[in-house]
């Protein structure tokens, strides 16, 4: 089967056209138009990574984050960015990215995230693109949770659902009851003011700057940041969903998971 076949099917569910402006999603590096027997789903794509695809003769990856967020300057392979480039081009891999598109999609990113924390009643947190039918989409995702919990206890929930080593809080008050919660994948505290117009009692979000803590404080959100990798979430939800499709199981095309910690952070 071509990479072609199988992206056009992943763009119906998450289509390019929900991506943030100017976010660099799609075709990365490679040739739509090979043909491919095996896919690598990974959050990120990092050499360890591209060698995982290698060793598992895989054609195609499909990741979350963009493997060029930036354009190469040259073509110096003395430089381990470049040098991984020039492994996936030498060993005809396609690397596809759905970004910000999959965080915007329905029962995408943020959906899976909001379910993971138990999040009931959820709704848009962000709004974006507007399809021909009216259907609005967005990112990130506000609801309730069963019952209330205390700042700190609904912290350690997180961390302990999402196996982390550690994460930050932002609160003044650790110890008040809360139920409201708003949930955005990634770097999303440049959007806390649109949780508090949504009632969000916390913010679930990564990458929180030092002092956007600050002006959330003030403003009395209490905020969860559990860093960038709780989107690795991505990596069992893709391929289940992938394995459902039809041209997948008819052209028999095999789904593996990457198993590299591509979190560049170690608590200590």
């Amino acid at each position: 089967m071509k990479i072609r076949n199988f992206v056009n099917k992943l763009e119906k569910f998450a289509p390019q056209k929900l991506a943030e402006p100017g976010d660099p999603v799609g075709l990365q590096i490679g040739n739509l138009d090979a043909e491919f027997t095996k896919i690598l789903v990974t959050l990120d794509v990092r050499p360890e990574v591209v060698a995982e695809a290698i060793a598992n003769h895989c054609e195609l990856i499909i990741a979350h984050h963009p493997v060029m967020f930036h354009s190469a300057h040259n073509l110096d392979l003395a430089n381990p960015q470049n040098q991984m480039y020039a492994q996936i081009i030498k060993h005809n891999i396609t690397v596809y990215a759905a970004h910000s598109n999959l965080d915007a999609a329905d029962n995408g990113m943020n959906d899976w995230l909001a379910e993971k924390i138990g999040l009931l009643n959820t709704q848009r947190l962000l709004n974006g693109y507007i399809d021909e039918n009216g259907h609005q989409y967005g990112m990130g995702r506000i609801g309730n949770l069963a019952t209330k919990i205390s700042v700190l206890n609904f912290a350690k929930e997180i961390k302990s659902i999402f196996k982390l080593q550690g994460l930050r809080l932002v609160s003044s008050n650790p110890e008040k009851l809360i139920s409201r919660v708003a949930v955005l994948g990634g770097d999303g505290g440049k959007f806390y003011r649109q949780a508090l117009s949504k009632g969000a009692e916390i913010f679930v979000t990564g990458d929180v700057y030092y002092h956007t803590g600050h002006d959330m404080l003030t403003n009395g959100l209490n905020v969860v940041d559990p860093g960038h990798n709780i989107e690795k979430i991505c990596i069992p939800k893709l391929t289940a969903l992938f394995r459902t499709w039809n041209i997948v199981q008819t052209n028999h095309i095999e789904i593996v998971e990457s198993k590299v910690n591509t979190n560049p952070f170690t608590f200590i």
